[in-house]
């Protein structure tokens, strides 16, 4: 840690910004919401990875365009997946900015293709222990990767997931697993026994680093691997057992501008 707050004072900012911000109030105005709408383990997996993906810019413009992905699954993601229903859509349908209908089809496809050897996401990676890696969630999408890839003809498309995971800070995956994986019965749902909530890693975006270097948390500039890599382990000193229950500290203070 660079020069900044002491540990103890950064910690107790941390902590009450934390709890301030982790709570109900903060589901209506977040890609969230989404899955949380759902109790079946598939659909939950289906809309959070979908709702993830999409998590970049305007908030408000994200969340409207996750309810336009629930619309075009008619709210039953599973079994329009399982349909492969998504084959009727016409590629340059356009979704989110620069994700497609194309690019859509490309994630469903890899999903069905799990989904028809495994009960769900979570079995799929505890039959490859992806919580057995020192860095699951990248584990997890190099896994994710190669499925998707059989399901479209040998193409990646990192659209739906990064391919350079020796420098990607894999910000929407590691999103998406918060939701999944901490449990502490607020805002994510806790569904996933893959991976722990000790192994999950800072979800890195614009906002998040900033208030870390503002705080004197990272001095590195760029919001890459290595970054998120750094972070993380300085969190787990704080709480080992959740780290990421500061990324509502950090992402919170970010948005508000505090």
């Amino acid at each position: 840690m660079e020069k900044g707050l002491d540990f103890d004072s950064l910690k107790e900012f941390l902590d009450r910004e934390a709890a301030r911000i982790n709570s109900v109030d903060f589901i209506a105005h977040d890609p969230v919401q989404f899955p949380r709408r759902f109790s079946a383990l598939r659909d939950i997996e289906i809309v959070s990875l979908l709702s993830a993906t999409i998590a970049w810019g305007n908030r408000k413009m994200i969340c409207n365009n996750c309810q336009k992905m629930l619309d075009l699954m008619e709210n039953d993601p599973a079994a329009w997946v399982d349909e492969e229903a998504y084959e009727d859509l016409p590629d340059e349908l356009n979704l989110h900015r620069t994700f497609f209908a194309r690019n859509f089809k490309y994630m469903l496809r890899g999903l069905k293709r799990i989904y028809d050897k495994h009960d769900s996401l979570n079995d799929f990676a505890v039959a490859h222990h992806v919580g057995d890696s020192d860095e699951p969630s990248w584990r997890l999408v190099e896994l994710m990767q190669g499925e998707m890839a059989e399901a479209n003809g040998g193409n990646f498309d990192s659209r739906c997931l990064p391919t350079n995971l020796n420098n990607t800070a894999l910000k929407r995956i590691n999103m998406a697993l918060r939701w999944l994986v901490r449990d502490d019965g607020i805002v994510d749902m806790g569904v996933w026994n893959a991976i722990k909530p000790s192994q999950l890693f800072i979800p890195l975006d614009v906002h998040v680093g900033n208030t870390a270097r503002a705080l004197g948390m990272i001095t590195r500039r760029a919001n890459d691997k290595k970054t998120v890599l750094e972070l993380t382990s300085l969190l787990r000193q704080f709480r080992p057992s959740d780290p990421v229950i500061y990324d509502y500290a950090l992402f919170g203070v970010g948005v508000a501008g505090v």
